[in-house]
């Protein structure tokens, strides 16, 4: 495969359960300590604690303004991370060409809670008590729609809908319309803020979820040989990407390239991931060689690491096939939980972060990865590491399997 020309991240933005803005979830992941709560919206139910924004509605009502009267969770965080990344990349929605400004925000599962407030209504009430914004609140493109209004961006939106590998897909969906000439910036990435009575209930059924009621910061913990599951969260995760050349042209370095993409279906299971994760190592080789990259070349992995048994399984033997000379790994859902759709957003922009400040943040609650596990993985403090290239997973439901390679300018 011949290697593809890399497009710039300029600006990043994040919104966390480790704190509004990109440098304060940085210092979350980098400290290391579970930010899992007890979640009053759940209680009574078996798993009653979940990873939240440090932010009411209330607050984010506050920071987003006159329009969040009419917005869901999910798209305020939306509209405040993509402002921080634009922002962050230099650019000004009142100069640019708002027809060549594309907007893309993976989501999973929408804002539920949303639906179930209106199903109570209807059930309760009657349908006159419905609010007629019912649909708008709670649609998952939401996102990206809120985003385009605010931002004056008028070219192509998209949300896609790839589970907890949707972020991932948006950023590698931009890539390619820079590459096509589609649009000139591409604000991308994911958002979630589906933690509710009725998809909390949903992953416990299915055993996805943590049960240490009585240890909540520590209940997530990836790759650990007694891990039981992940903690629900919510968030966003927002970069800005354009061509390389344009980026030099406005004398604005990038953070970070976003080198190759590699994406597969396991065409397996709805839920579980295919055993020989040979679909995924499809993905990471297809990444490597758009980045024009050797396997030997990757010195970090931000790994998917959702503290299943199945996913973390099949995740570290990927890593230990592909990339046997033991690069460093981390996993941030054991600080930040599971932000679903919004975590490749999320940990792509930590990918961004740990190329820049040479340093890769621990795997929070975990002292050793389990035994039949050969990796790497960083533990109890952030270690300094010249990381070059790096690759950052996503595994979705559905099969889904989406690898971004990211590289230093």
């Amino acid at each position: 495969m011949t290697p593809r020309a890399p497009v710039a991240i300029t600006g990043l933005g994040l919104i966390t359960p480790g704190g509004e803005g990109t440098a304060a979830t940085w210092e979350a992941v980098c400290a290391g300590t579970g930010t899992a709560a007890p979640d009053p919206a759940l209680t009574g139910l078996p798993v009653d604690f979940s990873c939240r924004v440090p932010l009411t509605d209330d607050e984010l009502d506050r920071r987003v303004g006159r329009r969040s009267w009419r917005m869901g969770r999910p798209a305020k965080l939306a509209v405040l991370a993509a402002r921080e990344a634009v922002r962050d990349a230099g650019h000004r929605p009142a100069d640019w060409d708002g027809a060549r400004v594309a907007t893309l925000l993976g989501c999973g599962i929408g804002c539920v809670d949303k639906w179930e407030e209106q199903a109570r209504r209807l059930d309760g009430r009657g349908p006159e008590f419905v609010s007629p914004l019912a649909i708008p609140l709670a649609l998952p493109n939401l996102g990206a729609g809120e985003v385009a209004i605010d931002l004056g961006a008028r070219g192509v939106s998209l949300a896609p809908a790839t589970a907890c590998a949707s972020g991932a897909t948006a950023l590698a969906l931009a890539r390619d319309l820079l590459a096509a000439d589609v649009c000139d910036v591409a604000v991308a990435g994911g958002v979630e803020a589906g933690i509710s009575r009725l998809s909390t209930t949903g992953f416990w059924r299915m055993g996805a979820l943590s049960g240490r009621t009585a240890e909540l910061a520590g209940a997530s913990r990836p790759f650990a040989a007694d891990r039981d599951g992940f903690v629900m969260a919510e968030g966003a995760g927002v970069l800005v990407l354009e061509r390389v050349a344009d980026a030099a042209a406005r004398g604005r370095p990038p953070r970070a390239l976003l080198a190759g993409c590699g994406a597969t279906t396991d065409a397996h299971h709805p839920t579980a991931p295919s055993p020989d994760g040979r679909e995924a190592e499809a993905a990471l080789r297809t990444a490597l060689a758009e980045a024009g990259l050797d396997p030997h070349d990757v010195d970090h992995v931000n790994a998917h690491g959702t503290s299943t048994a199945l996913n973390d399984a099949v995740e570290a033997e990927l890593v230990s096939r592909v990339l046997p000379h033991r690069p460093s790994v981390t996993a941030a859902k054991g600080v930040l939980g599971h932000a679903l759709g919004a975590a490749g957003g999320i940990e792509a922009a930590l990918t961004v972060l740990t190329l820049e400040h040479r340093r890769v943040p621990p795997i929070a609650n975990l002292t050793a990865p389990a035994p039949e596990f050969d990796l790497d993985c960083v533990v109890k403090a952030p270690r300094r590491q010249d990381v070059r290239a790096a690759v950052s997973h996503s595994l979705g439901f559905g099969g889904h399997n989406v690898v971004l390679a990211l590289t230093r300018p």
